[in-house]
């Protein structure tokens, strides 16, 4: 979903049309002109003061998840489980594999249409088309907004898929013993996911630029940070999410403080 059609952003039944393209390409799009006898504000202004006021989450919660992460690793014996293990052997593998092999560009851009067509009918819209190819793929719908446009680059969907059918399956059968096997094929898709949205994003992808590129990277940072985080807490039975929210609050308070001490001292310089 990177670029839409030059045609025709909405079409008459009121249907927007959404892309995917491995190469990189951008569609130029004529932007409406702004009035300053208006009061209106673009959206796109809103959107950068978020994401401006998003920075220091984004700072606390990497303290706090790279301080959990060593915590949980040196002092809580983290890299000694099979989980980690595991998860980093498929991680690993996939890895090699995407740098050393041809890359499977149909399947990422069918899993990127895909999550973009579920979480528009999730809110309510439809999808009246849905193609994907090996240059790229899109979807035709009547909604969109910045959540379901930057879906793709937060949501692991075949890492979800892969959970979802262990779930489903150890109803019927016992999987405890493969307990391991899932593990690793998490680690596969979680490191899919992560390869191919760093491959992505750099391809001028109208996903990011719709809703301003610097809101939209920033965005995707904090909701995979978020992710990992929620991941960490499960794979390690010394942190919970209580202590892990104590940690970021003390953090977040940290930086505020830092901040404000800043600005007091450039106070007292212009004095």
């Amino acid at each position: 979903m990177a670029a839409a059609k030059r045609r025709s952003a909405i079409n008459p039944r009121g249907e927007t049309t959404r892309r995917v393209r491995v190469a990189p390409h951008v569609v130029p799009r004529l932007q409406p002109r702004f009035s300053f006898d208006s009061l209106t504000v673009p959206t796109r202004w809103v959107k950068f003061i978020i994401a401006i006021f998003l920075l220091p989450v984004c700072a606390a919660l990497s303290q706090t998840f790279f301080t959990a992460f060593a915590r949980a690793t040196l002092s809580q014996r983290l890299w000694a489980g099979e989980e980690f293990w595991f998860f980093s052997l498929g991680a690993l593998l996939w890895v090699i594999a995407f740098f050393g092999l041809p890359r499977p560009v149909i399947l990422y851009v069918f899993g990127h249409e895909l999550t973009h067509a579920l979480w528009v009918w999730l809110m309510g819209g439809r999808v009246s088309r849905f193609r994907v190819g090996a240059e790229g793929g899109h979807i035709v719908t009547n909604r969109t907004n910045f959540w379901i446009a930057l879906a793709p680059y937060v949501f692991p969907l075949y890492s979800i898929l892969a959970i979802l059918v262990y779930g489903a399956l150890s109803l019927a059968y016992d999987l405890q013993p493969y307990g391991r096997l899932l593990y690793a094929i998490i680690g596969v898709t979680w490191a899919f996911h992560f390869t191919f949205t760093c491959w992505m994003i750099p391809k001028n992808q109208t996903d990011l630029s719709e809703h301003g590129t610097f809101f939209s990277l920033v965005v995707i940072y904090l909701l995979n940070l978020i992710l990992l985080c929620a991941m960490l807490i499960l794979a390690s039975p010394q942190i919970t999410f209580a202590s892990f929210a104590t940690d970021l609050l003390k953090n977040i308070g940290n930086f505020c403080q830092w901040i404000f001490d800043l600005g007091e001292y450039f106070i007292r310089g212009a004095r």
